[in-house]
């Protein structure tokens, strides 16, 4: 089983300036204060990881490029990603495509996905949390947590 360095955790709501900034919860600047990369999430969320953990993602889809899916995979990724460091009042700015992609206007959830931060539409974010409660419970106990 791989180890997890880094865990983020917790739910925050800040709010985007005028800029497209958003303050990180206190908790995560640590981690991230030296660099983090934001790229487009699965499910329509932004995802952030520290520049490392990016890097190691990045090794693990590294495979041929002669594999179509490795390909498509590594354009999609690397055209909706964009690397930046939070600045000194813990500051991140997210650029306009990514907020937009995101459906990201003034209001944000920001959430601790272990590994990862994810930035979320208030209402899709609910909705999300409101369709994976049952399968959470369930999956719980098929793992034995």
């Amino acid at each position: 089983m791989e180890e997890v360095d880094i865990v983020f955790l917790g739910t925050y709501t800040p709010k985007f300036d005028e800029k497209g900034r958003f303050f990180l919860p206190p908790k995560f600047r640590d981690e991230l204060a030296t660099g983090l990369v934001v790229v487009r999430g699965q499910e329509r969320c932004l995802a952030i990881y520290t520049t490392d953990a990016f890097v190691g993602m990045i090794e693990k889809v590294t495979a041929p490029g002669t594999i179509k899916q490795v390909r498509d995979y590594k354009r999609m990724l690397g055209a909706g990603a964009s690397d930046s460091a939070p600045d000194k009042q813990g500051r991140v700015s997210i650029p306009a495509n990514l907020r937009s992609w995101a459906n990201l206007d003034r209001d944000l959830v920001v959430t601790g996905a272990i590994d990862h931060v994810e930035l979320w539409n208030p209402e899709l974010w609910e909705q999300y949390e409101q369709e994976q409660t049952s399968p959470f419970a369930e999956l719980n106990g098929e793992i034995g947590v």
